[in-house]
């Protein structure tokens, strides 16, 4: 590996081991400063490159992409303000799980503290939001420092994939020239004619990372799983409860399920809400429409609930968690508390997946039958149907019930998420459905789906409300910039609907001015400076029939449906209280 400077050097044995890593794409922003990471990455042969114009923007669409993928990005950007434009999406990471790598370029270390052009801080910028961070050490020609520079690539990717994966942190200083031209040979910048034949390891590294490492599985000992197969045995009633994950556990669970005989109440992030295990074991979605106290105060109490994924979505149930008292097992690979209501009684630190599978394989019982909640689906359903078309709960459920199978959905949070919770019901369809429940911002949510989208080949639809699209409007350039189609659905209430969930509606004011937040804003113009197609349809027939001719043709079409935030809220109420006075009855 030859290279007309110390800089370029440097960068190709940073770029080229990361590839060995395995990881394949990179998303980087423009700048001055990171010129030799981004010609590196560029000039890579197993490296896809995607190129963003601003770096929160890159950030979340590298979110995305890792998402869905499952697999590393890398991101660049240039030093200063830049590498701050990152923080939200690896605040993001951080919480949800999601390996990515952030490559900052910086001045060199004489230059720090100086007040020289763009230069900050930026030493553990990230704070403990990452799993690793280093400060590279400035590029030089010397065997023993590219060998380090392999290890410690090779020990950020491995921090980023284990156990508890998550953002790691490189700081990149790198001295001028930035570009790959030559210097003289007697400049300090030179790398020394024939020096890569002379040192082959350092400038070449190895078939495969420099570093192999050998990741295990955290597996309870013989003690710990007989004594939780028991717990489940011995249960009369209990619950497999889902949360919000990225990982491959459906399968796992569905088994222990089956072998349990515990029915899945599961969040729409958690994998499990949709696929074909819904013909063959009890998966109920609606939960968060009928988990009142009224109702379950009559019902039998769960003995047994066992936990994985992050904290549920829905607020229904995790309070009827708190209060049924049943022993509840958070499982949790990495061994942290993810259970904010502090009525679990048991905190297990395994892989949910190993751990469900070897349950799975002990247990020969059957739970008993849970029909409050089968009926308590049946109501739910009928009432929603009977609202069809006329608040924006039906909006979300249109769309997952009509989405492609197989298809990629990301949910914007605030209400479009919730909206999927109480009413998108549990169907048998290939469908990932992604959200960015770490933080639970609303920030760069378009990003994070057209990141998404560029990682598969199935149908992409991103369900977002008003404020979320105005949000990232950066982001739509990525549809053109990284060849992504998608259909996008606007859900438009002229402001912060959830508020409306809150006491401080009945401020007003400030309510209207300070939370609402009307703004009044026609996004139709999007369209021409993004370079795709638009609809502004109403619910029901209207919405249906656009998003089924979106769904059927080619490129990109945002469909903005214009609603009442109020009026769907009320709506929303009015259907939990039919639900609740049904089965009060």
């Amino acid at each position: 590996m030859s290279a007309p400077n110390r800089a370029t050097l440097h960068a190709r044995v940073l770029v080229d081991e990361l590839a060995k890593t395995g990881v394949s794409s990179v998303c980087v922003a423009p700048g001055s400063r990171s010129t030799p990471l981004t010609v590196a990455a560029d000039a890579h042969p197993d490296l896809v490159v995607f190129s963003h114009l601003d770096e929160r923007s890159a950030s979340f669409f590298a979110l995305g992409r890792a998402k869905r993928a499952g697999d590393p990005v890398a991101l660049v950007c240039t030093s200063g303000t830049a590498a701050a434009n990152f923080h939200p999406a690896v605040i993001e990471a951080s919480q949800a799980r999601v390996p990515l790598v952030a490559l900052t370029a910086d001045r060199p270390p004489e230059l720090r503290d100086s007040g020289a052009n763009q230069t900050i801080d930026q030493e553990k910028l990230y704070g403990d939001a990452v799993r690793y961070y280093d400060d590279l050490p400035e590029p030089a020609v010397e065997d023993r420092t590219l060998r380090s520079l392999r290890v410690r690539v090779d020990r950020a990717v491995t921090a980023a994939t284990g156990t508890h994966p998550g953002p790691v942190h490189l700081n990149v200083p790198f001295a001028k020239p930035l570009e790959p031209t030559a210097v003289p040979d007697d400049s300090p910048h030179a790398v020394p004619e024939g020096w890569a034949d002379d040192h082959p390891l350092a400038a070449r590294g190895r078939d495969g990372p420099f570093v192999a490492t050998t990741a295990g599985r955290m597996a309870l000992d013989e003690s710990a799983l007989a004594a939780l197969s028991e717990a489940i045995t011995n249960a009369e009633r209990g619950l497999l409860v889902a949360g919000p994950t990225d990982r491959g556990y459906a399968p796992a669970l569905v088994a222990l399920a089956e072998a349990s005989g515990f029915p899945i109440l599961a969040d729409p992030l958690s994998g499990l809400r949709y696929g074909p295990h819904t013909a063959d074991v009890p998966v109920y979605g609606a939960y968060d429409g009928y988990l009142d106290e009224r109702v379950t105060a009559a019902w039998p109490a769960p003995d047994v609930v066992v936990r994985t994924g992050a904290s549920p979505t829905s607020k229904p149930l995790r309070r009827y968690l708190a209060r049924e008292g049943a022993r509840q097992f958070v499982v949790d690979p990495a061994g942290e508390w993810r259970e904010a209501t502090f009525r679990a009684t048991d905190l297990v630190t395994a892989d949910p997946g190993l751990l469900a599978v070897e349950l799975a394989e002990r247990l020969d019982t059957e739970s008993a039958d849970w029909p409050g909640f089968e009926r308590a689906e049946r109501v739910h359903a009928a009432e929603v149907t009977a609202a069809e078309g006329r608040f924006e709960g039906a909006i979300a459920r249109r769309v997952v019930a009509d989405a492609p199978d197989p298809a990629t959905l990301v949910v914007s949070n605030s209400m479009p998420v919730r909206d999927v919770d109480r009413f998108a019901a549990p169907r048998d369809a290939a469908l990932t459905v992604l959200g960015n429940r770490g933080a639970s911002g609303i920030d760069g949510i378009t990003s994070t789906a057209l990141g998404a989208g560029s990682a598969t080949d199935e149908p992409l639809v991103l369900l977002i409300g008003d404020l979320a699209y105005y949000h990232d409007a950066n982001g739509l350039l990525a549809l053109e910039r990284c060849g992504v189609d998608a259909t996008i659905v606007l859900v438009n209430n002229d402001g912060g609907g959830i508020f409306h969930m809150l006491p401080i509606e009945a401020f007003d004011p400030p309510f209207e001015g300070q939370f609402r937040t009307p703004h009044g804003l026609d996004f139709a113009p999007t369209a021409a400076l993004y370079g795709f197609d638009y609809v502004r349809v109403g619910a029901g027939d209207d919405f249906a029939d656009a998003y089924r001719a979106s769904l059927a043709s080619d490129g990109t079409q945002v469909i903005e449906v214009t609603s009442d935030a109020e009026r769907s809220h009320r709506t929303r109420e009015s259907i939990r209280e039919r639900v609740v006075a049904r089965l009060d009855e």
